[in-house]
């Protein structure tokens, strides 16, 4: 049976859920695995446990106070008691199921491939089954400016009329945290054309969010700035490849050398996938690790899925959700048969903000649901 639906058994009386709300809980600098966890409460008690900004574990009640103790290091004696005091049952079995969840989480943080399921006995879900009280990511286009010689047309301007200042993006900032959203993605345009990314980094690091920026790499080959984006306190990197600039590839080797989570995207634009080899074993030899696929247009599907299966013989992992390309033309969106939809959390898990602050449900996707700037978040909520 599976471990949480024990714990459930186990609670006798049902007890007023912890209130809601979003706790981040980050290892000290000198601990030897870095990681990051957000544990937020749900109105109705349960939680959803994001773990480094990627594994997404969702909570009952009592599970989810336990975890709410682990982030709040609560000496584990307290815990225990008050867990025990609060659902009536002894010491000894709300230390032991206290034990044995925090040891599963430890697991799955020290062994980032480790399948939930399987190895721990999490039971899986469908990816964004559920309804929840916010999303867990904000993508955030600072900006729909776009480095040269890159194409101006991978750029939705049409509809932008003005580019948010530096305090208004961080009011936007702290309405997303306050709302319990633990993560955001910089995009555009390009992001690092925006002077002031460092200091939005270093604003999110501050509330406790988790950030991520998507990139063609351009400047990061200038090593102070990249240095100041890693001491900003930026957590990963999706680095968009221009296979003809050697500034790509110099961005590539350089982030692989720091200590950060990269990406590299590949945009297939044509149809003939032989083409593309070359490049899936440069990147492996780089020390790349993942991989973003999408096509330009629905008729390069088959080779698009040629190079997933050769990325998957070179052991490189796929990431698919994130807030590129704009086309929803991806490996996992494939395999869905015509008449199904794929899974998708556009408006669900993540939300898009234009660089005016216009909401809409992913990138692309032109319903605008407000403004984040100037309505109240449970407005854009609600309209979504």
């Amino acid at each position: 049976m599976n471990f949480f639906n024990r714990m459930i058994e186990r609670v006798f009386v049902p007890f007023k859920p912890l209130p809601p709300g979003i706790f981040p809980y980050q290892t000290p600098p000198d601990a030897p695995v870095q990681y990051r966890l957000h544990l937020r409460i749900e109105p109705d008690g349960e939680g959803i446990l994001v773990v480094n900004a990627k594994t997404v574990l969702h909570l009952n009640q009592t599970a989810t106070e336990f975890i709410y103790h682990l982030v709040q290091k609560t000496p584990e004696d307290s815990a225990v008691d008050q867990i025990a005091r609060r659902y009536h049952v002894k010491k000894d079995l709300a230390r032991q199921d206290y034990v044995e969840l925090t040891q599963r989480i430890r697991e799955l943080i020290a062994t980032p491939d480790l399948d939930p399921e399987t190895f721990l006995d999490f039971q899986r879900l469908d990816p964004h089954f559920k309804d929840l009280s916010a999303p867990l990511r904000l993508d955030c286009a600072l900006t729909y400016q776009v480095s040269e010689p890159v194409s101006k047309e991978v750029a939705p301007v049409e509809r932008v009329g003005r580019e948010l200042l530096t305090e208004e993006w961080k009011t936007i900032l702290e309405k997303a945290w306050n709302a319990g959203i633990p993560h955001i993605i910089f995009t555009g345009g390009e992001p690092t054309l925006r002077p002031d990314l460092p200091e939005l980094i270093a604003h999110c690091e501050k509330l406790g969010q988790v950030t991520g920026v998507l990139t063609d790499g351009f400047r990061l080959t200038d090593t102070q700035y990249f240095h100041q984006l890693l001491q900003s306190g930026l957590d990963h990197l999706m680095i968009l490849l221009q296979p003809g600039e050697d500034r790509s590839w110099e961005a590539v080797r350089d982030a692989i050398a720091e200590d950060i989570h990269v990406t590299v995207h590949l945009t297939i634009d044509q149809g003939d996938a032989s083409l593309f080899m070359p490049l899936l074993d440069r990147l492996c030899d780089m020390g790349v690790k993942e991989i973003s696929l999408s096509a330009t247009d629905p008729s390069f599907a088959e080779t698009l899925q040629v190079l997933r299966a050769a990325a998957a013989d070179r052991l490189l992992t796929l990431v698919w959700d994130l807030a590129v390309p704009y086309s929803n033309v991806h490996p996992v969106a494939l395999e869905i048969a015509e008449h199904e939809k794929p899974p998708s959390g556009a408006g669900r898990a993540w939300l898009y903000v234009e660089p005016d602050g216009d909401v809409l449900p992913a990138q692309g996707v032109t319903q605008v649901l407000g403004n984040l700037l100037t309505d109240p978040w449970e407005k854009i909520w609600q309209n979504r």
